[in-house]
């Protein structure tokens, strides 16, 4: 599935092929999406942002039609954040406005910190810091998330489980951490994101990818406990999702950013871009505004 109107792409950066779509004039701003998902999260999303933007919508290593190394180390938020930045650059955008949603706002979260300068603006949506959740984990989100834990075993296990059937497993997700239906996702969309996960080696990759958010950024975040968001910064979550229901989640970014973040509860659970697209479009695009982007 491409994004309406949108241009595909494939770009070799940072050692890796990465998948996007990009569309429009002005501005540049990024969106990365999460898990288990691929660029399509941002079909009906990015064409908004595109009436007064450059838009660019990138798959994650490990994602899509993106690369799938085979080194669990390949998959921190560092260096999914190092091919995102390499993109950039590559695309002619130096500087640029960063979204993100669950997995793609970790990495934003670490790109805000590796490319002060490169960032003009932060928005992440629906998670607390990485480091703040694995290590002051309570137990209703352990829970919730119990999949950060599943995945993150060691191979080939979870990746066996889930390969017997990853569309029960995956969609089981979809519709977990709060207030979505199976009817709330765009048919096209879930089609894609289908297609995608049962590859064996996005499998592979997804479960890569938690595994180094505990052997890898534990220690990244750790190291940087004291370093501050310097560009604006945006929290979006979801009001019924599992975030929200856990977490005072603005609260949990005021010691991470140099200036207060804008905080935007927003309805649905914790795939409220999918579920409510147009809700987030406008809330994104006004603290774009709100910057002087548009």
């Amino acid at each position: 599935m491409t994004i309406p109107g949108f241009t595909d792409g494939l770009a070799a950066v940072n050692g890796q092929q990465i998948a996007y779509s990009t569309g429009g004039d002005g501005p540049p701003v990024l969106l990365l999406h999460g898990f288990p998902q691929t660029r399509a999260l941002w079909a009906v999303i990015a064409p908004i942002l595109a009436r007064t933007h450059r838009v660019v919508a990138a798959d994650l290593r490990g994602y899509g039609g993106s690369s799938k190394p085979a080194e669990m180390e390949a998959y921190s938020f560092r260096e999914m954040g190092g091919d995102m930045a390499a993109l950039m650059t590559a695309l002619g955008h130096e500087t640029f406005d960063l979204i993100g949603h669950d997995r793609g706002a970790r990495t934003a979260h670490r790109m805000a910190l590796d490319y002060p300068d490169r960032i003009a603006s932060m928005q992440v949506m629906d998670i607390v810091p990485t480091h703040l959740l694995l290590d002051d984990l309570q137990r209703a989100t352990a829970l919730s998330y119990y999949h950060w834990f599943f995945l993150a075993q060691p191979a080939p296990f979870p990746e066996r489980l889930i390969g017997s059937d990853p569309d029960y497993f995956f969609e089981t997700c979809l519709l977990g951490w709060g207030a979505a239906r199976s009817e709330d996702f765009a048919p096209d969309q879930m089609q894609a994101y289908r297609a995608a996960w049962r590859d064996p080696d996005a499998i592979r990759g997804m479960c890569n990818d938690y595994r180094a958010a505990i052997h890898v950024d534990m220690a990244l975040d750790a190291q940087d406990l004291d370093r501050r968001i310097t560009c604006p910064a945006h929290i979006l979550w979801g009001a019924d999702g599992a975030m929200g229901q856990q977490y005072d989640v603005p609260a949990t970014w005021a010691d991470r950013c140099a200036a207060p973040p804008r905080a935007t509860p927003m309805p649905g659970g914790h795939f409220f871009p999918d579920t409510a697209p147009q809700d987030t479009a406008q809330a994104l695009l006004e603290f774009l505004n709100a910057q002087g982007k548009a």
